[in-house]
């Protein structure tokens, strides 16, 4: 449900009809020199932005955490020799003193500092009467709420450009991705707040340079607003997340490859086609909801036949019986284990819910 506070407008700061908004530069300020290094074979690359973190919030405390407030002069010295526009993380209201006093253009709230309410309105405060765009990465866990007060605690400070980046969430079991991307959740961010530009961060996302590409592409083709992307002239070098950073060349390759979809298209042909295509799944989709139905009406008859003889809700061999079944026949029909584990996780969860209410009862 959207709050009223979602439904205050923002600023739209992306313009997909001319070009999707660029960010890039290193994950983080390690030398003058590394950084003049990797701004300059950026310079003419059109990106919106020069990223790169003054202060790193890392896990692990023996890790370089940034070289701090003397790298905000380095930035400014880049913006004036090459004029590009600089952008870093804050996390606390020292760290935007220090920003807007080297000019710093843009600024954008880390995943951890999201994930703190008390932090982000220390922030927010802060930047009063500041007009500069801030950018809001989603929280580390995956919590679609938390990043929307995120947002909100912005526009109640009086902010107006703000936008949304979307890192991916932190998983304890994760395997593709190093932050697993849960689309569906900026997706609904979208929904939430319709004037809300999003862009996407795929190097946090993937944590592997090798697919940066992959998932910038997809990123533009789930029609977000942009890409923040972490570029170091020396990547194998980089003092922090060398395994997800690409070099200046990779990076204005991978932007030249890059494919803009069109979001609207009026061809009246190409519309009847894929309404088409879009009724087809309509029909599907009430088809699995009415075999939904179906399938719990029986596990109801289940539950109150369990409840007669005294038996327990789950069957945990039974259970692994049936997980194991569909996998093997959703292999057979091209649907991926992951795809087929969590949609029957799910019915599973749901068949538990409905015979705990009748065992209850």
């Amino acid at each position: 449900m959207k709050t009223k506070e979602s439904e205050q407008e923002v600023t739209i700061l992306a313009n997909k009809e001319q070009k999707p908004i660029l960010i890039a530069g290193p994950c983080s300020i390690e030398t003058r020199e590394s950084l003049f290094a990797t701004a300059e074979q950026l310079q003419n690359s059109e990106i919106d932005y020069f990223r790169a973190g003054a202060w790193k919030p890392r896990t692990r405390p023996d890790q370089f955490e940034g070289v701090g407030s003397i790298g905000l002069k380095w930035l400014k010295e880049i913006k004036t020799v090459y004029g590009l526009k600089t952008c870093t993380e804050v996390a606390n209201f020292k760290h935007v003193y220090e920003a807007l006093r080297n000019d710093i253009d843009m600024i954008w709230i880390g995943a951890r500092t999201t994930s703190n309410p008390f932090a982000v309105q220390e922030i927010a405060e802060s930047l009063s009467g500041v007009d500069i765009p801030v950018w809001i990465k989603n929280p580390v866990n995956p919590d679609l709420n938390l990043w929307i007060g995120a947002i909100e605690r912005f526009k109640k400070a009086g902010h107006k450009q703000i936008g949304a980046i979307h890192r991916g969430f932190s998983m304890y079991h994760h395997d593709e991705f190093r932050n697993p991307p849960k689309w569906q959740i900026p997706i609904d961010l979208k929904k939430e707040i319709p004037d809300l530009s999003i862009i996407v961060d795929p190097s946090h996302i993937t944590g592997n340079k090798l697919r940066v590409s992959e998932v910038s592409q997809l990123a533009l083709d789930l029609n977000f607003d942009g890409l923040m992307v972490e570029v170091h002239h020396n990547p194998n070098e980089a003092w922090s997340d060398s395994k997800q950073q690409i070099t200046p060349m990779e990076f204005i390759e991978m932007v030249r490859n890059l494919r803009l979809p069109v979001t609207n298209n009026y061809d009246q042909r190409i519309q009847k086609e894929l309404q088409t295509y879009r009724s087809e799944i309509d029909i599907i989709d009430n088809e699995l909801l009415s075999l939904f139905h179906s399938r719990m009406q029986v596990v109801d008859q289940i539950g109150s036949f369990k409840k007669k003889h005294n038996l327990s809700i789950l069957q945990h061999d039974r259970w692994c019986e049936l997980l194991q079944r569909s996998i093997d026949a959703g292999n057979r029909k091209g649907l991926s284990k992951r795809f087929v584990e969590r949609v029957f996780k799910a019915i599973h969860q749901e068949s538990i819910n409905h015979q705990s209410k009748i065992i209850r009862n």
